[in-house]
């Protein structure tokens, strides 16, 4: 298991305004092949699932997508976030894997890691009926935004993916059947 880090009290009084990170937030598909330090790598997983959930069900997954060598201390492999430590579900380097699988996005295999977002909509659904649908989306749409702005915040560079094919996304990350995947966030020093 991975413990991740919360924002330490000095960073929280750090960054930048939310003003300017809203401001610069742009979708980047070109990255460079800078490792990334385990906090900032900590930190945007951290931002991604720090989201409000509709009666507190929390029907997202994360599963975070670790190339070689490519985040300090965390050794390649498809990751799975279980509260706030990351499990490691599955070893090796699946990023071009899931490039192919996104459409063949093959800038998703560039980043050092993806963050995918995966939904159990029957936690919502079971109390909200087909509404909490809907409810499911809106939180991914949250978690989203977070990943943009820590992105901005820290000086990386992330797009939000939406174009990939969910059975073979599934495949390639072995997830559960009751996790449907609904968004990846590949993540890393963007490149010019």
């Amino acid at each position: 298991m991975v413990l991740l880090e919360a924002p330490k009290e000095e960073r929280l009084k750090g960054g930048i305004p939310v003003e300017r990170a809203i401001l610069n937030r742009r979708s980047r598909r070109r990255f460079s092949s800078q490792k990334i330090g385990f906090e900032q790598f900590s930190h945007v997983v951290w931002a991604a699932s720090t989201i409000p959930s509709a009666g507190a069900l929390y029907p997202l997954e994360f599963y975070v997508v670790v190339g070689e060598n490519a985040v300090e201390g965390i050794e390649a492999g498809i990751y799975h976030l279980v509260g706030k430590e990351l499990a490691l579900h599955k070893r090796g380097d699946f990023r071009k894997d899931l490039a192919e699988a996104s459409l063949r996005q093959m800038f998703i295999a560039d980043a050092p890691f993806s963050l995918v977002i995966s939904a159990e909509y029957e936690r919502t659904t079971r109390r909200y009926g087909e509404r909490g649908i809907r409810y499911v989306h809106i939180e991914a749409g949250h978690a989203g935004q977070n990943i943009y702005l820590e992105c901005e915040s820290l000086g990386l560079a992330t797009v939000a993916i939406g174009a990939f094919h969910d059975d073979a996304v599934s495949r390639c990350l072995s997830l559960p059947k009751e996790h449907r995947p609904l968004y990846i966030f590949p993540v890393g020093f963007g490149k010019e």
